[in-house]
């Protein structure tokens, strides 16, 4: 759960992203885990769920660090929040997350997704060199 006024917009990085609503000081904490509204979904219900779920849940959900098996699904704006490999957050203390430095009001707020999703730089790499396919693929090369 966000603990700090943010909005959703059109991102430079992807899609949408996650801005700061009001300036944020460095080491302020922005984000903390909460299960009345950070949803943790079992495998087995992710499994069943129709497509069109999945593919939701494949796009704004991550694994949980601390229960195998779950994943975690964010209800506010955090789940909007994208990856940068210079990130301005910390989220390497699972359940946790703080400013690494300030961040401007109307700033996007940014994380490094390898911090809570130790698969993330082999999915990354994965999801890259699919599209990269597609794209060969699409241009008959």
């Amino acid at each position: 759960m966000l603990l700090i006024r943010t909005y959703v917009a059109q991102s430079a990085i992807e899609g949408v992203g996650v801005f700061a609503a009001e300036p944020i000081r460095k080491g302020a904490s922005i984000w903390r885990l909460d299960p009345d509204f950070d949803r943790l979904i079992p495998m087995e219900k992710y499994d069943a769920a129709p497509a069109h779920l999945r593919e939701l849940l494949d796009r704004y959900a991550y694994p949980s660090p601390d229960k195998p098996g779950f994943m975690v699904y964010e209800v506010d704006n955090g789940r909007f929040m994208n990856h940068a490999e210079r990130p301005n957050t910390d989220f390497s203390q699972y359940g946790g997350a703080t400013a690494i430095r300030d961040i401007a009001a109307g700033e996007e707020i940014t994380c490094d997704y390898g911090e809570f999703f130790e698969d993330f730089a082999r999915l990354h790499l994965a999801t890259a060199l699919s599209a990269e396919s597609a794209e060969r693929s699409r241009s008959g090369l």
